[in-house]
């Protein structure tokens, strides 16, 4: 078993498979379960190898306090009146406990791999949870819907396909981020952020933050209630031998994205620019095994933590707390000494770390 958490620094979350491990979808009742034992404070679910409503929704009937965000669905190939449905039928289902997270996905995989039209993903995206709240409050409200948008224009709901209220209606919304542009988006409209993984405290802090403030304050929203939910890349085992396998897996991790122009910014801000076209350009060629060796220590440690099992706690506190108000960490499981392991982890993270 894979588990993550998010934790604030209070908040714990987990996943329920290791990177690039297909998902036991009959043992996620189960695992859920057993998540919401070791202390999780809740259950992130990435659309991957699954969809992630349906493992949501499996998780939901497992439990009772744990709660579910989808860290991300990808928005733009449902529609915003299918994911509303899907998040009203979730939400009641956990009573309360669902959180949508959304991401919009680059150009190539919109056209070539969901087969539909791209457009600039700032403004689609904002129209996109317009829609999805104007649909919400129409079901919740009963007033007519009518919303008209760029991307989207609704105006049709009819008895039949109206689930009526619920008793929790206030669905906190997240938004994968990288650039600025989306961070304010994400501050316009949005409950919270979700930074990818080679967004380093800095760059939160200097450009994502204060550009998610702007857009809160574009629209007149209270920062102080912004969440910034974030899976950062670690490498942790508990012997030296185990934790340089996990290393050199970090090393190709941080490679690959590096080379990914989308998450570029990132990269930049370090000013380590040069290097992200480098990798770019290997990336382009398919020379794959060459580019880990170009990811030095120095840039290792500055994307990833790097440490012990008895360490990885301290150093995860020690980065994020000051930055972050949730963060999903992965640590693998292989014996009931792993697991008491995690226990541990997961109370001094929410506890502020005494370890």
């Amino acid at each position: 078993m894979q588990v993550e958490t998010l934790l604030p620094l209070g908040k714990v979350d987990p996943g329920l498979r290791a990177p690039d491990v297909p998902m036991n979808i009959n043992a996620v009742y189960d695992d859920a379960r057993e998540l919401e034992r070791l202390g999780y404070d809740a259950l992130a679910i990435e659309e991957c190898k699954e969809d992630p409503y349906i493992v949501a929704a499996l998780a939901a009937q497992a439990t009772t306090r744990l709660k579910l965000v989808t860290a991300v669905a990808i928005a733009f190939p449902r529609s915003p009146t299918s994911t509303a449905m899907t998040a009203w039928t979730l939400q009641r289902l956990s009573r309360g406990r669902f959180t949508l997270g959304l991401g919009t996905q680059v150009r190539a995989h919109i056209e070539r791999r969901y087969g539909m039209a791209s457009h600039p993903a700032g403004p689609w995206i904002r129209d996109y949870i317009h829609a999805v709240r104007a649909v919400w409050d129409c079901w919740q409200t009963r007033k007519k819907l009518n919303f008209d948008s760029a991307h989207y224009k609704l105006s049709l709901m009819v008895p039949l396909f109206d689930p009526g209220p619920i008793e929790h209606p206030d669905i906190p919304i997240h938004i994968a981020t990288v650039n600025p542009i989306m961070c304010r988006i994400s501050g316009e409209c949005a409950d919270g952020m979700r930074p990818h993984p080679v967004c380093t405290p800095e760059y939160i802090e200097k450009v994502m933050l204060p550009a998610a403030r702007e857009g809160a304050a574009k629209t007149g929203r209270d920062p102080a209630k912004f969440a910034v939910a974030i899976k950062p890349l670690i490498a942790t085992a508990r012997t030296d031998e185990e934790l340089e396998k996990r290393i050199r897996d970090i090393r190709a991790r941080v490679a690959f994205y590096c080379s990914t122009p989308g998450y570029r910014a990132a990269f930049e801000f370090h000013g380590l620019g040069d290097l992200a076209k480098r990798m770019s350009v290997l990336s382009r060629e398919q020379r794959w095994e060459e580019m880990p060796g170009m990811i030095d220590d120095e840039v290792l440690n500055l994307y990833a933590t790097v440490g012990s099992f008895a360490e990885i706690g301290r150093k995860l506190h020690d980065r994020y707390a000051h930055i972050v108000t949730n963060a999903e960490v992965s640590i693998p499981i292989a014996s009931e000494a792993d697991k008491a392991t995690l226990t541990g982890l997961i109370r001094s993270l929410q506890t502020g770390y005494q370890a």
